[in-house]
């Protein structure tokens, strides 16, 4: 396991604003108190899919902590699986009693038991990532409420964060957090090559970071970012006029102007249309995400 953060205690674990508002998570090392019925859930989930051989990878609350040693609250068990192997761990989950559908094709299945949900991923909900078999193979064997599993490899796990960037919730943090708990460790060019042609949001990423970190900036290799900052200054010097607006991208409730109204191309639209192979499993539900 990756070398753990040392985090100071705070007296909550969670920051409330205003009298009624949500509560917000704050960042520590300390485990959230989960209750029984929670932890023999999960643990019920991670032995089924186990027995059942179906691959996946553990990600959320699980891989962030693995990674960094931080905590969060969670209700949710995130695990990350490609498509074709969707159908078979909903008929699994069903048969043991828990409520199963598919939310959204591109990228979302569910199964619940009570209050606690287990979200089945298979990629990113503007299509921009799937996960493939080498997600899954390039996985971190990993210890989860004492089940032997494997947690998302930092690179996959960042990546999968890259582009959760909406005005109700920005992975920036824990993306830097993984970068500064990796310690040099990361294999950047798996990560460039996740990203592809939308390395831009890396380099936003990495920028963010060296802000945080700056005492820290050489835990991102210098040909790295020789390599971004010298793609972004030929990006702006020689812009492509012929470009596709990509705020979809980022968030398309905050950019639905640019499209409803100044008739801006939908990416977003276009990306989910192509997206394949789709989650499919004709024996549950299909619900409205």
């Amino acid at each position: 396991m990756s070398r753990q953060l040392q985090c100071s205690t705070v007296p909550s674990k969670r920051l409330v604003l205003k009298e009624n508002e949500a509560p917000l998570p704050v960042t520590t090392s300390l485990e959230p108190e989960f209750a029984e019925v929670e932890r023999g859930l999960y643990r019920e989930v991670l032995l089924l899919l186990n027995e059942l051989r179906v691959p996946y990878a553990v990600s959320g609350a699980f891989a962030l902590q693995h990674h960094t040693g931080i905590w969060r609250d969670t209700k949710d068990l995130d695990l990350f699986l490609t498509a074709p192997n969707v159908c078979k761990a909903l008929e699994g989950l069903k048969a043991a009693g828990f409520e199963c559908g598919v939310v959204d094709p591109v990228w979302l299945a569910k199964a619940h038991r009570g209050d606690f949900f287990v979200d089945l991923i298979t990629g990113m909900s503007n299509a921009v990532l799937i996960v493939e078999d080498s997600w899954i193979e390039r996985a971190r064997p990993a210890v989860v409420f004492g089940v032997e599993t494997k947690v998302l490899a930092a690179e996959e796990l960042i990546a999968s964060k890259f582009f959760v960037t909406r005005r109700e919730r920005f992975d920036g943090a824990d993306i830097a957090h993984v970068i500064y708990g990796t310690q040099r460790k990361m294999d950047w060019d798996r990560v460039l090559s996740l990203l592809g042609e939308h390395w831009e949001i890396v380099f936003w990423a990495l920028v963010l970071y060296r802000y945080i970190y700056p005492a820290q900036t050489h835990y991102v290799p210098a040909r790295v970012w020789d390599d971004l900052i010298g793609r972004f200054i030929s990006a702006v010097k020689t812009p492509d006029p012929n470009a596709p607006f990509r705020g979809s991208l980022i968030d398309e409730n905050q950019f639905a102007i640019d499209i409803k109204e100044w008739g801006l191309a939908d990416l977003l639209s276009e990306l989910r249309v192509r997206r394949a192979p789709k989650v499919a499993c004709p024996t549950v539900e299909q619900k409205a995400s």
